[in-house]
């Protein structure tokens, strides 16, 4: 029985390695043409021959290397129906004072810039045809007590505002926007993690993205998503109303 996701067009980016691999490789199961994006020619190359799909090389902190992905997807795949903004990164840092400058703001060029930038990229062709999709790898650093990371727990809390703000001006256009969480993930940025971590599946994120991609959840636009604790999708289905009723999976402030 063919997907409904089947022929679609899927941009994953920092799609070469870890959970943007999982995503690409998840979503091409499903019939969806993908391209996959990063740095590093040799991952995306081996991600995309696995599933026939698209290698494009390029940074997502660089404007031309982001419209230039964009537009050979486009050309190559189709226009793009899903934007999976994966690509990320988590520096070592001791503390605030003792990161290097260039490193802390770097990490704000790629996890906030390049979401930025490849949402804004492919916004306008989306609004020309009256619908598609953007998922944005956030983090559960952005809002949990306790972080230490200065620049990687930051960085994410901008991609979940700037997600929501970003549905909210697409409402009612055909589009939505979801801000997720993979959650803990063994891959190479987690390599410094115990063993005995509270680890998350790593098909659980993929799972996710594809299930955002059918239009399922479009009614939680802009609302943030955890690929472990939203992992039954019956269940989140079930409580659409309620969230959007009493505006849960958002950060707020919540005075006494």
């Amino acid at each position: 029985m063919p997907s409904e996701l089947e022929g679609q067009v899927a941009l994953v980016t920092g799609g070469g390695r870890g959970i943007g691999r999982g995503i690409a490789l998840e979503l091409a199961s499903a019939g969806m043409k993908v391209a996959v994006s990063a740095r590093s020619t040799d991952q995306v190359e081996e991600t995309a021959g696995e599933i026939s799909g698209l290698a494009v090389v390029g940074d997502v902190s660089k404007r031309e290397d982001v419209d230039r992905m964009v537009a050979e997807t486009e050309r190559v795949l189709g226009p793009i129906d899903l934007l999976c903004a994966n690509a990320g990164i988590a520096p070592r840092e001791p503390s605030a004072w003792e990161i290097s400058v260039d490193d802390w703001w770097h990490t704000f060029e790629v996890n906030v810039l390049g979401v930025y930038l490849c949402n804004r990229a492919v916004v306008p062709g989306m609004l020309e045809r009256g619908r598609g999709r953007i998922v944005n790898t956030a983090s559960g650093a952005a809002y949990l007590p306790g972080t230490t990371g200065s620049a990687y727990g930051a960085s994410k809390a901008a991609v979940n505002r700037f997600s929501e703000a970003l549905g909210n001006q697409l409402r009612d256009r055909g589009i939505a926007v979801f801000p997720i969480s993979p959650g803990l993930v063994k891959t190479e940025m987690t390599g410094n993690f115990s063993d005995d971590a509270p680890w998350t599946p790593p098909e659980l994120a993929p799972r996710l993205v594809r299930a955002l991609a059918t239009g399922r959840f479009d009614r939680l636009s802009g609302r943030y998503l955890h690929a472990e604790h939203d992992q039954d999708l019956d269940a989140l289905e079930a409580r659409i109303d309620e969230i959007l009723d009493n505006d849960y999976n958002a950060i707020r402030l919540r005075r006494p």
